[in-house]
């Protein structure tokens, strides 16, 4: 195998990517190498997420997504969160499947990953990976989740601009209300809205977010499609290009980018503390008192000090 290069990276080599992102998946220490250099170049692409309810649509729609962008002649990179194999932790490539046609062409790269048991919907490595499409010179970065319900939250502290996907069948107001979307989106699409019910889930999602929206912020845009055939596609496109210049124009994307980049210093250092407080003999002390518990009875806080109050001795 070729010695691996970052600088390659910077050259749009395809290659070069992929082993990057697989170093940043597999946590090797290689990666603090490359990872400040690569960081340098990272941060001018715009990142958009693509999240909502499994069967919704979303590859389909990223699919679309990628032929608008590159008709304006602008690189796309995606980073496609799927579901991992409970046997080997590695991703279901089905989205890579569905996005073959784009292979032999330069301006878009596609890379399925794992979300290794991460509720939130979002590899914890996803950020990185897309630092890295970013210093290849991508424009676009397209995050596409899982979908897992309320922790879709986390697609918020990887994006720029977030796309909620939902289908006629996605629920009443209260189901809506209880995934914490409402919170989240920045437009809604409503695929499949040849199906039944479309309607009526357009109109409820409006009147939901004219209750909730706050004064003076912007109500998300509710839009239907039919992902499969194009159907809406030009008009969704446009408005999302739209939305993301206004909210460029006035300073919420830097804001949002600010954030952001807080977020990850927040939980690089619960990381950190996390990796240098398991050492091999807490391991061992940890699963020798814990082989005494036979109860739930007593709060896990009080286990928890009893389990500190020993590893600190």
């Amino acid at each position: 195998m070729n010695q691996f290069n970052y600088k390659d990276i910077f050259n749009n080599n395809h290659l070069a990517i992929s082993r990057a992102i697989s170093l940043i998946e597999n946590s090797d220490p290689k990666v603090n190498n490359f990872y400040k250099h690569i960081y340098k170049k990272s941060n001018k692409s715009l990142r958009i997420g693509i999240t909502g309810p499994p069967g919704a649509g979303k590859s389909t729609l990223v699919d679309q997504l990628i032929a608008c962008f590159i008709s304006k002649q602008k690189s796309v990179g995606v980073i496609a969160i799927d579901p991992s194999s409970p046997f080997s932790g590695g991703a279901l490539l089905g989205d890579r499947v569905r996005m073959s046609k784009y292979t032999d062409i330069d301006d878009v790269y596609i890379r399925s990953m794992g979300n290794r048991g991460d509720l939130g919907g979002l590899s914890k490595m996803a950020q990185e990976a897309g630092d890295v499409l970013s210093a290849s010179g991508k424009d676009i970065i397209i995050f596409e989740t899982v979908g897992v319900g309320q922790a879709e939250h986390d697609i918020v502290n990887a994006a720029d601009f977030t796309v909620v996907v939902l289908v006629p069948e996605s629920g009443d107001e209260v189901q809506l209300m209880k995934a914490g979307i409402i919170e989240i989106a920045d437009i809604f699409i409503i695929n499949k809205s040849d199906r039944p019910g479309s309607k009526r889930i357009s109109r409820l999602l409006s009147d939901i977010l004219h209750s909730f929206t706050k004064e003076g912020s912007i109500t998300p845009r509710v839009m239907s499609a039919t992902a499969s055939i194009g159907q809406g596609i030009p008009e969704i496109f446009e408005k999302i290009v739209f939305d993301i210049d206004a909210l460029d124009a006035n300073g919420i994307l830097e804001k949002r980018r600010l954030s952001r980049y807080k977020n990850r210093i927040k939980n690089l250092i619960a990381l950190r503390l996390e990796d240098e407080f398991w050492t091999g003999s807490r391991e061992k002390l940890f699963k020798n008192i814990t082989k005494s518990i036979e109860s739930i009875d007593s709060p896990p806080s009080s286990v928890v000090e009893k389990l500190i109050s020993n590893f600190d001795r």
